[in-house]
């Protein structure tokens, strides 16, 4: 019995070049139209779908693979004596090789095209025929992606056939291709109703429309990372299909590949770094929690400032800023070893002045779009949240008799935004447009304040205090006070608030409530 391929490819590029290779092994080429054009235009002998089906293509090319002709080939399992039986009876010859690419819905509305352009490149026979093959894969090689041509071929011209084992894994392709096909279609139509910028799920009626009962999130293999959080494990950075992600728009200039860790450490300094405000600002993080975070009129005095916050920890840092480097500036990072420097220019003197620090990764970027909603892992589940977006402050109130000045409130603010993004329980000292003394990560407010204190240490004088949560007691403010702390901002909430904002009275420090609290765990 001859072999038969049914190859129809919306991607032409190879495909005259795969189905000539075909037939020169014995396959007839069965197609459908704009494919079978192209092959013959290639010269390559085909036979077309209407052909064997003896029905015409019909709406405009949307009803022609649909028949018992078609589907009877792909799906016979030719171990089933009954199913040889039956297909011979109704004179249907079996598909041995269903070559398909589908239609570019994604593509189509990945640049806005109008509805019923996308609506008529949601593609029914492909992924019909590619599930029908996949599902037959003992019977049926299946073929879902140009990039399978090759490996197909090798195995068909050494063997004489495809393995049972290649099969096996083109069918797990082919579904994975048709799953996130349909994920795309839903996403659109979701879309079209308004979604949040992570293009969940819909619920089809009621709920809440950001929480539905199910939920579908695609995504790709960007590249390998060289290892997990550990040498010994591994790991691969994957983005979320069509939504902005931390390396979109991102330029790797130089360096090592990057690892787990420090695409996890260049998140948590791009998220930071994109609340900042307009004025030039520099951020270093180390193990994702920030040690040096300052504004300045200029970048140069802005990483100056943020370097100073914490000289030590700054060694083996992540570095992200908002403005350009120059030769000046480049000089000024490359004095201590930094892991990875974002920034969004580098002048070309700068660039030369980094290839004398091969080990330092340069990410060219230009600040981070924050989603609309974070996700973090936690073992066999998802946990999903609006994402933390800093109150506009009109709400915040000074609860104690000392008034802020307006530099006061000025560092404050700066400090409050800082601790949105340090590892609670968090406080920030802040002075001046830069920080100079953080606590994160503490199992107690007031251990994290301590913390604060002995990083910053003689520059606790004059400085302001932001906290990530109130106070649960007067020792922290205490703490604050006795080491120079003139103003804290905080969300207040306690039971104890009265005692806290006496004891700040009683120390002659300001204190400013902002009636929400910003937890990073």
């Amino acid at each position: 019995m001859k072999l038969r391929a049914l190859v129809s490819v919306s991607d032409k590029k190879g495909v005259a070049a795969f189905a000539r290779r075909l037939h020169k092994l014995g396959f007839e080429i069965i197609s459908t139209g704009g494919t079978a054009r192209t092959l013959g235009e290639n010269r390559v002998p085909v036979i077309p779908v209407s052909e064997v089906t003896g029905e015409p293509e019909i709406l405009g090319g949307r009803v022609k693979t649909l028949h018992p002709k078609i589907h009877g080939g792909i799906l016979a399992n030719l171990e089933d004596p009954d199913h040889v039986t039956e297909i011979v009876e109704h004179d249907i010859g079996p598909i041995d090789l269903v070559c398909i690419n589908l239609y570019p819905f994604e593509e189509t509305v990945a640049v806005g095209a109008p509805e019923k352009e996308a609506i008529e490149q949601i593609d029914i026979g492909g992924p019909a025929m590619l599930r029908a093959a996949a599902k037959n894969f003992r019977s049926v090689t299946v073929v879902p992606s140009p990039e399978f041509y090759k490996e197909v071929l090798a195995e068909l011209e050494a063997e004489g056939e495809v393995s049972l084992e290649t099969r096996r894994r083109l069918s797990l392709a082919a579904f994975r291709r048709t799953s996130l096909y349909d994920a795309a279609i839903a996403d659109w139509l979701e879309e079209s109703a308004g979604t949040d910028s992570l293009g969940l799920n819909r619920p089809a009626s009621g709920g809440d429309e950001r929480f539905p009962d199910l939920l579908t999130m695609r995504y790709e293999k960007v590249f390998p990372l060289r290892y997990g959080e550990n040498p010994h494990q591994r790991a691969a950075y994957y983005a979320q299909i069509g939504q902005q992600h931390l390396l979109s728009g991102v330029e790797k200039l130089q360096g090592k590949d990057l690892s787990f860790n420090n695409l996890h450490d260049v998140d948590a300094a791009r998220a930071l770094l994109a609340e900042l405000g307009e004025k030039s600002a520099a951020v270093i993080v180390k193990h994702a929690n920030p040690c040096g975070v300052a504004v300045g009129e200029t970048i140069a005095e802005a990483y100056e400032k943020a370097f100073d916050s914490d000289t030590v920890s700054a060694f083996g840092g992540i570095v992200a800023l908002n403005g350009p480097v120059d030769a000046e500036l480049a000089e000024k990072i490359t004095k201590v070893f930094t892991e990875v420097l974002v920034a969004p220019g580098f002048t070309s003197e700068a660039r030369e002045a980094f290839a004398a620090k091969p080990s330092t990764i340069l990410l060219q970027a230009g600040l981070l779009i924050l989603p609309g909603l974070s996700a973090k892992d936690v073992t066999g589940g998802l946990l999903l949240q609006e994402t933390d977006v800093t109150e506009d402050g009109s709400e915040y109130r000074v609860v104690t008799q000392k008034q802020p000045s307006p530099q006061q409130m000025e560092d404050l603010l700066f400090a409050w935004l800082v601790a949105k993004r340090v590892r609670s329980n968090a406080i920030v000292l802040s002075r001046e447009g830069a920080t100079v003394g953080l606590g994160g990560g503490q199992t107690s407010r007031v251990d994290a304040s301590d913390l604060a204190v002995k990083k910053a240490g003689e520059r606790t004088r004059d400085a302001v205090a932001a906290s990530d949560a109130f106070f649960p007691f007067a020792d922290g403010v205490e703490a604050l006070a006795e080491a120079g702390i003139t103003a804290v901002i905080q969300p207040g909430g306690s039971k104890r608030d009265e005692e806290v904002i006496e004891a700040a009275d009683e120390r002659g420090i300001a204190m400013v409530f902002t009636g929400r609290r910003h937890f990073l765990h």
